[in-house]
Formats: C-alpha cells, structure tokens, sequence
C-alpha cells in the first residue's frame, strides 16, 4: 500500500488535528519520540519527547495521511515523502536497491522496534521513499 507521509517542523500533532476535523477523519496511531525504547544511537532531547514520532490518520472517504515532526530542517517541497508498506522482505529490498542507485540514503533499510524493516531513501530524481516491512 502506499501512502503520503507528511513531515512537520515541530506542528505535525496541530496539524493532524486540523485535517481530522477538516477531512471528517480518524487519527488512529500517534506516537512520540518520548514512546521510542532508549537508543544510543538515535538519542531524543528532552525537548522533543513530546514531538510526533508517527501519526496516521485515517479519512472519512477513503485513504490515509500519515506525518512526523521530522529531525531535519524541513523546506517547503522537501517535506513529505511516500511511504510504501510491504510484507515482503525480498520485494522491499529489490525496490530499495534499485531507488538508492544513485540517491540519497536518509536511514538505512533495517530493522527497528516496530517494523521487520524501515529506511528512508531520496532517489535520483529527487522523490523520498520510506520503506516499510512489517
């Protein structure tokens, strides 16, 4: 399935609440950074524990929006990216490895505390792609 992510600059929670209202949806995951098991290597402020890690919103119509308060500066056009869920391991690594030719690794494709495997990759022509393996 593939979805829109939207990444925000400290305003994705005031933001999916205006699209809930504005789209007749429902928010059906939120996370914070605060909820993410330590990590020494991805450590979170205490400033930013209270900053959308993962928001998903489902519409009233048909679909689903999803969002963060990203980590990089965000730039208007360089702030959303699609987010391709798969099952498949081999399907997710055949695609990533023909997009990251090329590009730009944002996070490398691996496994996490709420997915098999995740990554984020900017490919040549300038579009981000988040993976996702469940």
């Amino acid at each position: 399935m593939i979805k829109p992510y939207l990444m925000f600059d400290r305003s994705c929670e005031e933001a999916f609440k205006l699209y809930e209202e504005a789209f007749g949806g429902e928010i059906i995951e939120f996370q914070k950074y605060g909820d993410m098991p330590p990590n020494p290597n991805f450590p979170v402020a205490e400033e930013d524990k209270s900053l959308v890690l993962h928001a998903q919103l489902k519409l009233a119509e048909n679909g689903y929006i999803m969002g963060s308060d990203s980590q990089r500066e965000q730039t208007s056009g360089d702030n959303f990216a699609i987010s391709v869920e798969l099952n498949s391991e081999e399907k997710a690594l055949h695609a990533w490895n023909l997009l990251k030719e090329e590009g730009h690794v944002h996070m490398d494709l691996q496994a996490t505390f709420f997915a098999k495997l995740h990554g984020s990759v900017k490919d040549k022509y300038g579009h981000t792609w988040m993976f996702t393996v469940m």
